[in-house]
């Protein structure tokens, strides 16, 4: 068993979508309507969305690899790019998802060790995110991993309004 990082370039992304598209569906479908869940991928993982995203100086995006084949990927923001209005001490991980066919083989832990490594290599003394209040087993993660409930926020699946925890993780 091999585990790689790559860190996504704009060339990546057609399979930065491929791999949103399927996360995503594979963790929220069954939870939402057909109509929210399309209305969400079309919004947010659009090429030309996800282009504007890699673009972006203040983000990057890492695919997972298992075995030579991408299970998952990463995205963390700094500065403007964060979600919320938090400090220039902060860095966001927007976007952590593995294929549930990877799932149990210690790959989220493997790239949220990377966002923490990326927090620390830039001086930044708090990494926050964003999750869904129904997503247990994310926040059952979150938790093992050493963040703690700071706050919430509105997330909008299509035209319904759903609550995010946010959880923070302070550095030493």
């Amino acid at each position: 068993m091999t585990i790689n990082i790559k860190k996504c370039t704009i060339e990546d992304v057609c399979i930065l979508q491929e791999i949103s598209y399927e996360t995503f569906n594979e963790t929220f479908k069954q939870q939402n309507s057909p109509e929210n869940m399309k209305a969400y991928l079309e919004r947010a993982f659009n090429l030309k969305q996800l282009e504007k995203e890699l673009s972006n100086i203040s983000s990057q995006f890492f695919f997972v690899y298992f075995n030579d084949e991408v299970a998952g990927y990463l995205k963390v923001n700094i500065n403007d790019a964060q979600s919320e209005e938090m400090s220039d001490e902060s860095l966001e991980i927007e976007r952590i998802y593995i294929k549930n066919k990877f799932q149990k083989h210690g790959l989220g832990k493997y790239l949220l060790n990377k966002a923490m490594e990326i927090a620390m290599e830039r001086n930044k003394k708090k990494v926050w995110l964003g999750v869904w209040e129904k997503n247990e087993n994310a926040i059952a993660f979150y938790k093992k991993m050493g963040f703690v409930r700071t706050g919430s926020h509105s997330f909008y699946m299509g035209d319904e309004e759903q609550m995010d925890f946010i959880m923070t993780k302070t550095l030493i």
